[in-house]
């Protein structure tokens, strides 16, 4: 009931809840898992979590329902974690947990990601009741096996290559902490002074969490905050469907999208299928067709990708809770890439998601002409990660994650250099900071001229970053596995170009392709890598000239692309020779017609 009250009893007589109260709670459990964050990001020890902001902090009850979620945590993170609470639920039972316990895992046979993301989650009593869970899941730096970094990619073949697995286990129990499990994680991990801390940071963000919500249950009552929530749930769920209602006319939308391959199986395109399906508010994302999982680490077991797209469709800048994916039904087929059956690797889960966000863009493209984009750069961006022992003796790890660019839209050019879609507010490691702490000469960062598709609309611009590394170390160098299928044009517009790394050793004066995970290296090595562009919306030979001459003023196109892609011709002096742009661009068209 949008605006109205909530109807409660409290000792035997009607209540109203005002709906100023529930205003006040929502923004108040907003505020906790916003306080979390920046709690977090304080007392972290690795820059994935402190710079990069790989991470995401969460309240959810007993049910598993998101009650909310910090602004601009990771969505491929909090997607799934009321499927981890509920197995934890499950596994304890609800009165197996008790005020003082902290739970650990990163287990894949629940919520299928890279063993690094690792959850911490804590239950929350009031009154000696179980009220509600603070949970964060973050990126640790290492958790042994070929893990380091971002794990071993496609690369590994089972769960045991990449680390250690922790399976809803209990740190504290009662407040006492489980010694034994602490040492096996210790003596398991390469970086135990980092991975720890951000063990403690995450456990320091719960326990803020739990005094936030006692405030909050001396503040209002028991059954204030029940129905409050409801109608939180109730009113998201009524705006997401009002907006698939009266936005996407109702019908079955498909589409279909490759990437390269698992690696393990060279040239065999591992297929992505999708149908979207609209009645009145009821959405329906169904991934039936999609390839069986494989032996390689790029499977994953997660609705994420689905429930990423619908909140991008529906609400992209509201709070996010369990009232924003009430409305959507989600269809995976247990056994294919994206709901593999544990043991499957899924060391490189995160490799399919972007795409599969596009996908359900793509299918929908007819349904929403003025308002989808064409494909951004379709993974979550090159990393950066380089690690060994400096001349001083101490083990150090470089990380970043370098974006990419999006796609043109119907109406501007895509953005660039940006992380995925799948990412909320994460943003690359500052140079500043990665050499402050590591051996490493950032050398270059800039855009990527020419590597976004042509159109009416540009995709945005990949990155560029080169990167000396000045001590002996190992490289994980992920080769992208969309080189063969980049970035997708829409209305007639061109794909980005694909992203590449490349490796030069001293001595060298060429520069090689390298994909490979431990990859050692001598000091004074150098790595470029080139993130994807996004695809162009809309005929390249409609883009304004001026936006032509103005992109190759500041390098973002070339004289020759301006030319060759877009039809534009200059004079002398750098202006539009308006005469030969529009005899080219005629003569463009009539040998396109002709083919």
């Amino acid at each position: 009931m949008q605006g109205g009250s909530v109807r409660q009893h409290r000792g035997g007589e009607d209540k109203e809840v005002d709906p100023v109260a529930v205003e006040i709670i929502s923004n108040y459990l907003t505020a906790i898992s916003n306080e979390m964050s920046a709690d977090l990001q304080r007392a972290s020890y690795n820059m994935m979590i402190y710079e990069v902001r790989d991470y995401c902090t969460a309240l959810l009850n007993e049910k598993g329902e998101l009650l909310s979620q910090n602004v601009g945590g990771v969505s491929h993170f909090v997607a799934d974690l009321g499927v981890v609470i509920r197995d934890g639920v499950d596994r304890y039972g609800i009165d197996g947990f008790n005020q003082g316990d902290v739970l650990i895992t990163n287990h894949q046979k629940v919520a299928g990601q890279h063993l690094n993301n690792i959850v911490i989650y804590t239950p929350i009593f009031v009154g000696g009741k179980l009220k509600t869970f603070a949970c964060v899941r973050a990126h640790w730096v290492d958790v042994g096996g070929m893990s380091t970094g971002f794990g071993g990619t496609g690369r590994v073949t089972d769960p045991w290559m990449e680390g250690l697995q922790i399976d809803q286990l209990k740190l504290y129990e009662g407040g006492n902490p489980n010694e034994v499990l602490m040492k096996i994680i210790r003596d398991n991990v390469r970086f135990p002074e980092a991975s720890l801390g951000d063990l403690r940071a995450q456990i320091s963000a719960c326990k803020l969490a739990e005094e936030r919500v006692k405030e909050l249950y001396e503040r209002y009552s028991d059954q204030v905050i029940s129905r409050s929530l409801e109608t939180i749930f109730r009113q998201t769920e009524m705006k997401c469907r009002q907006v698939v209602s009266s936005t996407i006319r109702e019908g079955e939308y498909s589409a279909e999208t490759l990437i390269d391959d698992d690696t393990f199986e060279a040239g065999k395109p591992v297929v992505i299928k999708v149908k979207v399906t609209v009645k009145g508010g009821d959405m329906t994302i169904d991934f039936t067709g999609t390839n069986p999982q494989v032996k390689g680490g790029i499977n994953s077991r997660t609705h994420a990708a689905a429930v990423i797209a619908y909140k991008a469709l529906t609400d992209p800048l509201g709070p996010v809770n369990e009232g924003s994916i009430r409305g959507l039904k989600v269809v995976i087929p247990e056994g294919t890439v994206m709901m593999a059956r544990y043991p499957a690797p899924m060391s490189g889960w995160s490799i399919i998601l972007p795409t599969a966000v596009d996908t359900i863009l793509k299918a929908l493209a007819p349904a929403l002409p003025d308002k989808i984009p064409a494909a951004h750069y379709g993974e979550l961006g090159l990393p950066i990660v380089f690690f060994g022992t400096d001349k001083r003796g101490k083990r150090f790890v470089v990380q970043s994650i370098e974006g990419g660019g999006w796609g043109g839209r119907p109406y501007e050019d895509g953005p660039s250099a940006s992380v995925s879609v799948c990412q909320g507010d994460v943003r690359n490691g500052p140079i500043e900071s990665i050499e402050l702490r590591c051996p490493v000469v950032i050398e270059r960062r800039a855009l990527r001229q020419d590597s976004g598709g042509a159109g009416k609309y540009r995709g945005g611009l990949g990155m560029e970053t080169r990167v000396r590394n000045l001590v002996d170390g190992m490289w994980n160098l992920r080769q992208s596995r969309r080189r063969k299928f980049p970035p997708w044009g829409l209305n007639g517009g061109s794909p980005g170009r694909s992203a590449i790394i490349l490796v030069k050793k001293p001595g060298e004066e060429e520069w090689k392709e390298i994909d490979a995970i431990h990859y050692p290296v001598a000091e004074n090595t150098l790595v470029t890598l080139r993130s994807a562009g996004g695809g162009g919306w809309g005929d390249p030979l409609d883009r304004d000239p001026e936006r032509v001459r103005w992109d190759c003023t500041r390098g973002l196109v070339s004289e020759e692309k301006a030319r060759t892609e877009y039809g534009v011709v200059f004079n002398p002096d750098n202006s539009v020779n308006l005469g030969s742009t529009l005899k080219l661009r005629r003569e463009m068209k009539e040998r396109r017609d002709a083919k």
